[in-house]
């Protein structure tokens, strides 16, 4: 009935593979760099003080291995990149697989939120802070989940979309 221009189309998956590995080297390079300075203040600012926080110090270290675990996952996946055809099905499959990855980072960063969260509020308990300070703290964080919510709905609707691409192509 109707005719599909192929060069198009798979010029539409390669700049669809372009975004999405864009959005994704930010969200790495940004999760790592942030989890990194934030770690490395935490800790020298809290053995700085004559009475240190061990609650702060796990928040410290929590935030460092998550750096650490997202720069491996972001080496594994820089090394599968090749392993796709320089084809459209390839750029589709590799297009749907970063997609994949990306909902995991976010999913990863939304609950990561939470130790983070509960560990600043354990620390500030623990330091005889208001308890309103403690309950805002954690209010904060449990509002940061809500909200990322709607970030990481907006990667699987995106990745939904190439995987109905994808049936149908496989269709035709």
């Amino acid at each position: 009935m109707y005719v599909i221009d192929a060069s198009a189309l798979h010029r539409c998956i390669q700049a669809k593979k372009r975004q999405a590995k864009s959005i994704l080297n930010i969200s790495e390079l940004l999760n790592i760099i942030v989890n990194i300075f934030a770690s490395v203040f935490i800790i020298t600012i809290n053995f700085l003080k004559d009475n240190s926080n061990i609650f702060l110090t796990l928040v410290g270290i929590w935030m460092f291995c998550t750096a650490l675990y997202v720069a491996l996952k972001r080496i594994g996946r820089l090394n599968g990149d090749n392993q796709f055809d320089q084809s459209m099905r390839g750029d589709l499959d590799h297009a749907i697989s970063v997609a994949t990855y990306q909902i995991k980072i976010s999913h990863l960063m939304r609950w990561n939120v939470l130790p983070v969260g509960l560990l600043l509020f354990a620390a500030s308990m623990n330091k005889g802070q208001s308890f309103w300070i403690a309950v805002s703290i954690l209010s904060f964080f449990f509002i940061a989940i809500y909200v990322s919510r709607w970030e990481h709905n907006i990667y699987k609707s995106k990745r939904n979309e190439l995987e109905v691409l994808r049936k149908k192509l496989e269709n035709k």
